[in-house]
């Protein structure tokens, strides 16, 4: 307690807080979906997309905030068609699309002016970063993509676990992938400033996997995912701050320790779970 009342005293620290905990909550959220689709490994993709669209911004001296989201949300649609088109293997699409766009920022960033404090901030997180238009702008971002979430809950919950009865029942299914596609990207777009490229995707995975240890229903996943996401947001923030560690780094080892304690009570609450 001591530790996160020393955090709120200083306003940079504040708005890291409210920015990662409402990322931590869309990321955890959509993560649900996007791991019981096995579609988990498309925020990866994407944070590699938005760091070659940060590098690009920040090379030319655009607003990197203002390159990346609809160059992230175009290659979200994209990553999307390739897979349902059949052509090429979800994870394959990913793994092009993410490596070419990786491989570009990183060109990009030798030939301006090498690795800066800026880039070294989006590839690997830097709460000291945010600004006060970083931190309006995540939040307005944050409150759509949670809204969004929750208007159209029971479709997104339909064509997670059956997309063939959601059809028949006359879901568009492709409007709502068009949807999670959308949001995911906003949301790892917004959270690259806390994270970093390289690390936003942990936020994706880890709480969705963690809940699945100890729930079976699909409600219980989401309720219990986005718990685990704000806690291990807030544990892995004062850490960092407490022991002068990456942020984002620190969020990723609090989120592997609580999924490793999910695993063991899950294994002791049912022997056969999962």
């Amino acid at each position: 307690m001591t530790a996160l009342s020393a955090f709120f005293q200083y306003p940079f620290l504040a708005r890291a807080m409210v920015v990662g905990i409402l990322v931590s909550l869309c990321a955890a959220l959509l993560g649900v979906s996007l791991v019981l689709k096995r579609y988990s490994m498309i925020g990866d993709g994407l944070s590699h997309v938005g760091f070659g669209a940060l590098a690009f911004a920040l090379a030319t001296g655009w607003a990197p905030m203002a390159v990346a989201i609809p160059v992230v949300i175009i290659a979200a649609f994209l990553l999307l068609r390739l897979s349902e088109s059949g052509k090429i293997r979800g994870d394959a699409a990913i793994g092009l699309i993410s490596s070419s766009a990786l491989a570009g920022g990183v060109i990009i960033i030798s030939l301006d002016s090498g690795m800066n404090a800026d880039v070294n901030g989006y590839l690997f997180g830097s709460i000291l970063a945010m600004s006060n238009s970083d931190v309006i702008l995540s939040v307005l971002l944050s409150i759509i993509v949670l809204t969004l979430f929750l208007l159209f809950y029971r479709q997104l919950f339909a064509i997670t676990f059956d997309e063939a009865f959601a059809r028949a029942t006359g879901i568009q299914a492709e409007a709502f992938h068009m949807l999670i596609a959308l949001l995911t990207a906003l949301t790892i777009v917004i959270g690259m400033r806390v994270m970093g490229a390289m690390l936003i995707s942990s936020l994706v995975i880890f709480p969705p996997l963690t809940a699945m240890r100890v729930c079976r229903s699909f409600k219980g996943v989401v309720v219990v995912s986005a718990v685990v996401s704000v806690v291990c947001l807030i544990g892995g923030l004062i850490a960092s701050f407490s022991f002068d560690t990456p942020a984002g780094a620190s969020v990723v080892l609090v989120n592997l320790a609580v999924f490793l304690l999910f695993a063991f009570a899950g294994r002791w609450l049912s022997p056969n779970m999962e």
